[in-house]
């Protein structure tokens, strides 16, 4: 206690406050006592429920939330379980705030048993689920006009190249240049038709346990022997983290685009790519439209120490077509997301001008459930 004295003495001599430092949060935070009553609040909680820190201390939580809020089942079993527990997509529906879609995490204060800090962010993860939806549609499209453009544009073309290879034939040197760009230039956009038509739904995904380290691993080897081998690649990963349910071959695919991107925007310098793995342990997301919620505790990471991506593209970052670079197609991060979305999990970027992280989060099998 003496050295936290001097610490919070030291502290406030450098002019450090820490009531400003929560008060400056635009997350709210609040404490509750064993009796569920409020005994801390920040200024975002006074926004949030629209009522002053003082009105609220020393009042039940109740007489802001109503007795049935799945907030006091959080609570109930992180004072159980003793340790964090998030939930994402909530819905906090009160007369005053009205509703609102929450990512709220559950904290138990160690050194005081009883005590529980929330903090509660409205922007909700279901946000990034309704944009997984709206990739897989988008998706669904490039699907659409992969097959129309088979059959509307594949045909012509093959007809156009070979009257490129006969007239070719007969050409002097001056126009043969002119036929081998007409025949190059049907094959890259019959190459790009047949690019989009991985898009296609071909049934069911097979889904089984899957050892995301392996799959890491051999993405590592590929990378490291290939367009990667000027990197330094640095694995963090849990060791004790459980099987994936998923589909092997398409995870590869998946964090092989991943690192191939990330190996692109590194610097040809002191590049380095990294590769890592967490549990979340009580992470559930809330699924639109439905009162199912999800268990996705696995957590893959594909960081570079890159420049980051323009903010301009980053609202459409998984939409087909959207590029930054030159030749690129903007197929490859939809693709990505579309095969997230199949497996029911959910992908995420932060950039800035320092480094990029795409955060992948999926399901954990399990001997019970239905793959």
């Amino acid at each position: 206690m003496a050295n936290r004295a001097i610490a919070q003495h030291d502290r406030r001599a450098k002019g450090i406050d820490g009531d400003q430092l929560l008060n400056a949060l635009t997350t709210a935070l609040l404490a509750i006592n064993q009796q569920n009553v409020i005994i801390y609040a920040n200024t975002a909680t006074e926004q949030l429920f629209r009522s002053s820190a003082d009105h609220m201390l020393n009042k039940p939580l109740t007489a802001f939330l109503p007795k049935d809020s799945p907030v006091f089942a959080l609570i109930e079993q992180v004072r159980s379980q003793r340790s964090i527990v998030s939930e994402y997509g909530l819905t906090l529906e009160t007369p005053r705030i009205g509703i609102n879609f929450m990512n709220i995490q559950a904290t138990p204060v160690v050194e005081q048993p009883g005590i529980v800090a929330l903090t509660l962010q409205q922007r909700s993860i279901a946000d990034k689920i309704d944009r997984q939806l709206t990739h897989r549609g988008a998706a669904r499209s490039v699907t659409a006009m992969a097959a129309m453009l088979a059959h509307e544009v594949k045909n012509p073309l093959s007809g156009i190249r070979g009257a490129a290879q006969l007239l070719e034939q007969n050409a002097n040197d001056e126009d043969r240049p002119l036929t081998e760009l007409i025949r190059d230039e049907a094959d890259r956009i019959c190459d790009l038709v047949d690019r989009m038509g991985v898009f296609s739904d071909t049934g069911p995904l097979q889904r089984e346990a899957v050892n995301i380290h392996q799959v890491l691993d051999r993405v590592h080897k590929l990378a490291k022997n290939g367009f990667g081998s000027h990197l330094k690649f640095v694995n963090e990963f849990d060791p004790s983290l459980p099987a994936v349910l998923g589909n092997r071959d398409q995870l590869v695919q998946v964090f092989l685009n991943l690192v191939k991107n990330a190996s692109e925007s590194a610097p040809k310098i002191n590049g380095q790519i990294t590769l890592s793995t967490a549990y979340q342990q009580g992470v559930r997301f809330a699924v639109p439209n439905s009162d199912k919620r999800v268990h996705l505790p696995l957590q893959i990471s594909v960081s570079d120490n890159g420049s980051g991506i323009p903010d301009d593209l980053k609202p459409y970052l998984f939409d087909p077509f959207v590029t930054s670079k030159p030749q690129g197609t903007g197929l490859g991060l939809a693709l990505v997301a579309k095969i997230i979305g199949d497996h029911g999990g959910v992908i995420e970027c932060d950039s800035n001008s320092k480094k990029t992280t795409f955060r992948i989060i999926l399901p954990m099998f399990s001997t019970t459930q239905d793959t």
